[in-house]
């Protein structure tokens, strides 16, 4: 394990004060694994918190800023964090308005954020609701959609339901947006290579140095299938075509398209699949409002990348446009 660290066990700890030292504009961290906008809870807003484990930044808690989230929790690497730092997260963003719980579909994230609902309903009388993601096409049929992973279809939710919280809608109307955004989410990942979890100091998986893997999930969950590596215009190909077999397509819809580096795919290679895409989208008449292309949700030093598609109407178009900003974007 060849990594820039201290202790593995103080990780987390040590990358969190240092994102909160580096921008203090934005982050505040007033306990441990919990970091919230640095000017706190907005009185009369709507909180939206989110949570996971480290490993996947900007995902979760780069995205606590202005027009996205209000607060995280954050586990150790590829890990939940507790239920009690949930709540705290909870209690930190409540404004008064009540608390959006929007993260994605893990059994650990699940299990602990509903535990952090009832703890905060009762001892705070705080009112929360939930918004799971669950874009990764790979990871179960349409059929069991309810089953599937949760991906980089949260930059997108973050930025609509944040958006729509920012206007002073009630709870059940973020709420409602938030299930939207997510609903309309597809996304599907490729990778490489593993990456390595500092407190276990070796691969996540192994993976012959020739091959590559079709719908691997971001924490090396298997994919769909394992073979030669691809050209670009053949990868780029087969995402656009189980995304678009799961939620069709045609001329005049308006979607955004995110290619996001799993975390050292570097911007050239995710260039190369976006322009592809493109040609592809065009052809079917698809307009591409947004697209984002770079580092939005990564898995440590993974190499690959994800594909997401979200399918817009106005109101949801209305609402990505809208300003944000935290460290790691800005619209």
């Amino acid at each position: 394990m060849k990594k820039i660290l201290n202790n593995p066990a103080d990780y987390v700890d040590e990358m969190l004060e240092g994102m909160v030292a580096a921008h203090p504009e934005y982050y505040a961290q007033p306990v441990r694994r919990v970091v919230v906008r640095a000017a706190g809870a907005r009185k009369g807003k709507v909180g939206i918190v989110s949570g996971g484990g480290s490993g996947h930044l900007p995902i979760f808690t780069g995205y606590v800023g202005k027009g996205l989230l209000d607060a995280c929790a954050i586990g150790d690497v590829f890990a939940s964090p507790s239920a009690e730092q949930m709540a705290e997260a909870i209690r930190l963003a409540d404004g008064g308005a009540g608390v959006l719980r929007l993260y994605g579909n893990y059994g650990g994230d699940v299990m602990n954020f509903d535990m952090a609902g009832e703890m905060v309903e009762m001892e705070n009388d705080i009112r929360t609701t939930t918004v799971l993601l669950a874009d990764d096409v790979a990871s179960a049929p349409a059929a069991e959609a309810q089953k599937r992973r949760g991906v980089a279809g949260m930059v997108f939710a973050y930025k609509i339901a944040g958006a729509h919280a920012e206007t002073g809608a009630d709870l059940d109307e973020v709420t409602r947006v938030g299930q939207k955004a997510a609903d309309a989410c597809r996304s599907i990942g490729m990778a490489l290579t593993p990456c390595t979890i500092p407190q276990a100091g070796k691969p996540t998986f192994e993976i012959g140095e020739g091959e590559m893997e079709m719908g691997m999930g971001i924490h090396g969950e298997p994919g769909i299938w394992r073979a030669a590596i691809k050209p670009a215009d053949e990868i780029a190909d087969e995402m656009i075509d189980r995304l678009v077999a799961d939620q069709p397509l045609g001329k005049g819809d308006r979607i955004s398209i995110l290619v996001n580096s799993l975390g050292a795919t570097p911007a050239e290679e995710l260039y190369i699949l976006y322009r592809h895409a493109r040609k592809r989208l065009d052809a079917m008449g698809v307009e591409i409002v947004m697209p984002l292309v770079g580092r939005f949700a990564t898995s440590m030093e993974m190499t690959g990348a994800t594909m997401t598609i979200i399918k817009l109407d106005g109101e949801l178009e209305g609402l990505l446009k809208a300003p944000a900003e935290c460290a790691f974007w800005k619209v």
